[in-house]
């Protein structure tokens, strides 16, 4: 798929819903794609871009243009979160206090956070229950940070369609939370497999990497 029909598939599920494209803010992810091929697609006038690991952002971004906007978009250690922090323009994984305080340490307010959502309620994946989510939000703006909104990775869908009752739930609870905290308003959510179900269904941010950079690389991992 080229980098042009990614964004005009953007463009149609967003007009498709009624919604202003320019609404929707596409995180390339970058994770085992090569300074080169990042290069690329940013030449191409995109700017925001997503890892999931700790060292591979540290090791791209210093030879990468300072204008990246970089998404940590994986679950992160806390003894990792010193190297994130200085990089990161918005961090999609808060779900722990020990990663909170983590997060607060250094120079300066942290970056913005996304708190996690595990949504569909699976054991092997990082987020706040479904239950947790009003208070997680709550302990983490006490603590000083800046929550924007949600972040989930619902089960891999089958079909797209699959995901979209998982997507509909994140935006309620959304909703929900926001009335209380209004500075929390976007929804990361939507994949690959599933980004035009998650426009259709409110995603303000979606995170896609073999739609914009096809199959990822070995890695041996």
């Amino acid at each position: 798929m080229s980098y042009e029909y990614f964004t005009s598939r953007v463009r149609s599920a967003a007009e498709s819903a009624g919604r202003d494209p320019d609404q929707v803010t596409v995180v390339a992810v970058s994770k085992t794609i090569s300074v080169d091929e990042i290069m690329t697609v940013y030449d191409q006038g995109h700017r925001d871009f997503g890892e999931n690991r700790a060292q591979e952002m540290a090791e791209k971004a210093p030879n990468l243009p300072n204008d990246i906007r970089w998404h940590f978009v994986g679950a992160l250690q806390s003894r990792k979160a010193r190297i994130v922090r200085p990089l990161a323009a918005l961090l999609h994984s808060m779900d722990r206090k020990s990663l909170a305080n983590a997060w607060l340490k250094g120079p300066g307010h942290p970056p913005p956070v996304l708190a996690q959502v595990n949504v569909g309620g699976e054991d092997q994946k990082s987020g706040l229950a479904l239950s947790e989510v009003a208070a997680g939000v709550e302990w983490m703006v006490e603590l000083g940070m800046d929550v924007r909104g949600l972040m989930a990775i619902p089960p891999i869908p089958r079909h797209p369609e699959d995901s979209r009752p998982y997507f509909e739930e994140l935006r309620r609870i959304r909703d929900l939370v926001s009335q209380d905290h209004p500075s929390v308003r976007e929804l990361s959510m939507g994949m690959t497999d599933d980004f035009e179900v998650a426009i259709g269904e409110g995603a303000s941010i979606i995170r896609v990497g073999r739609a914009i950079f096809g199959p990822r690389k070995a890695t041996g991992a």
